[in-house]
């Protein structure tokens, strides 16, 4: 059987790079623009295993896209298909993909632009996902404008956090114990536990005596008190932002008012907060909340909001409260920090001109999660990537303009990455889409300064 038709060829699996450049340069273009295969290979087997290759930006993002639909990958190296990389790259006009399928006749799949048709018959169940894979990587080729966020990515809070591990580490040697996340990214987490950085879920996990770093979601004084009781150095990472939510909490508290905070009830900075005033306060996350809190309308009460929250989900909230409780009182300052303010506006400027908007971070990040739900409320269609493996094809077609921003917890080469994935689909324009100004800096604690 050959796989004759524009888009796709087959080709056979020559031991040496010589002998896949000269099987490559035997494949003439076909009349629809694509490669024709002059090779026959026969059909493969179920549980194929697929390895990708394409230039580097490229091979991730089709990587990441097979193996989410159930075909393994493999290591990305191989001299023999880089040999036919090349080979294609130079025979075809535009982004070419190579997958070697490993099994009883092994071989190679080439895709070009033109865009593959039906699957051939006799193909494994993995070579079959395979193709379809690559010809909505194909349908996703062309020319695109990337549009850029700014601000983006990393906020003051969050430099600040990662700063204090790093310096712990200088000053103390590792390893250093961090309790939970120290920001909530899965890259910056691993990059300092390469570091010496170990990472635990509560305190009783440090050996006595070790040093531990507070993150910068914040903590309840009873965990504080805890880890200063068992370590030998504490440094506290809380965001001065999230200091401010706590302190602010303490003096309602202290004025005999009952705290009504807005947020979710899950998230660790939500929980320290609660902490610091335990037994006064009331978490809620949405207008009908507000309509079951249990508090008389002479009651004194005031509000405070987590940080990372989004702007126009909040004022609905705090609109309900006020509607029930026209006495209650807020903090004197906005509670929700400067970054996730400027995130917002900014991911609104993408989605009044993209096709997509595209969001770097991680899924427990939550100022990342609600610029997502910023862009979609906004009208345009929005998604979480972790990083540029996370990138899906079928996201892309038919989409020129394409937004792309980050939380205030993922580094900015994330960013760059995800700008090169959409680069290895066609030629690209970047143009930064600027809506605000940050000079914002925080001090260290005086441990690590």
């Amino acid at each position: 059987m050959a796989l004759a038709r524009p888009g796709m060829a087959v080709v056979a699996s020559p031991d040496t790079p010589e002998a896949w450049e000269e099987a490559v340069a035997s494949l003439a273009p076909s009349p629809g623009g694509g490669l024709g295969a002059l090779v026959p290979v026969g059909g493969l087997p179920d549980g194929v295993t697929a390895g990708v290759v394409a230039e580097e930006a490229g091979a991730r993002l089709l990587a990441g896209c097979l193996e989410r639909r159930g075909v393994p990958t493999g290591a990305l190296g191989d001299a023999r298909l880089w040999a036919v990389q090349a080979a294609l790259q130079r025979a075809a006009n535009g982004p070419v993909a190579v997958v070697g399928l490993a099994g009883s006749g092994p071989g190679v799949l080439c895709s070009t632009p033109a865009p593959p048709t039906a699957v051939p018959e006799g193909l494994g169940s993995s070579a079959a996902l395979a193709l379809a894979v690559l010809g909505e990587w194909v349908a996703a080729s062309g020319a695109r404008e990337v549009l850029l966020a700014a601000p983006r990515s990393f906020c003051a809070g969050v430099e600040r956090a990662i700063e204090i591990v790093e310096r712990a580490l200088e000053r103390f040697g590792p390893p250093v114990y961090v309790r939970r996340q120290i920001v909530h990214n899965q890259h910056v987490v691993a990059e300092l536990e390469a570091k010496g950085a170990v990472f635990v879920e509560e305190v009783e996990e440090v050996p006595p005596g070790a040093t531990v770093v507070l993150a910068a979601h914040g903590v309840a004084p009873a965990v504080r008190e805890q880890a200063e009781a068992r370590a030998g150095v504490v440094v506290d990472a809380t965001c001065p932002l999230v200091a401010k939510v706590h302190r602010e909490a303490r003096r309602f508290a202290a004025e005999g008012r009952q705290v009504v905070l807005v947020g979710h009830a899950d998230h660790e900075e939500v929980q320290g907060t609660v902490g610091e005033i335990e037994g006064r306060v009331q978490v809620v996350a949405s207008p009908e909340e507000v309509a079951e809190l249990p508090f008389g309308p002479e009651e004194p009460l005031a509000y405070l909001t987590q940080t990372t929250l989004a702007l126009d989900e909040t004022a609905e909230v705090l609109a309900a409260l006020r509607a029930r409780f026209p006495g209650i009182v807020g903090p004197s300052a906005d509670d929700i920090c400067y970054a996730s303010q400027n995130r917002q506006d900014a991911v609104r400027a993408l989605a009044r001109r993209a096709d997509l908007v595209v969001v770097v971070g991680s899924e427990n990040s939550s100022n990342t999660a609600r610029l997502v739900e910023v862009a979609q409320r906004s009208g345009c269609p929005a998604e979480l990537v972790e990083d540029d493996g996370d990138l899906d094809p079928r996201w892309l077609a038919g989409r020129r303009r394409v937004g792309v921003t980050a939380g205030a917890s993922a580094p900015e080469r994330l960013v760059q990455a995800v700008v090169g994935a959409l680069g290895s689909l066609g030629p690209l324009t970047v143009r930064e889409v600027r809506t605000a100004e940050e000079h914002v800096r925080f001090t260290l604690p005086r441990k690590v300064r």
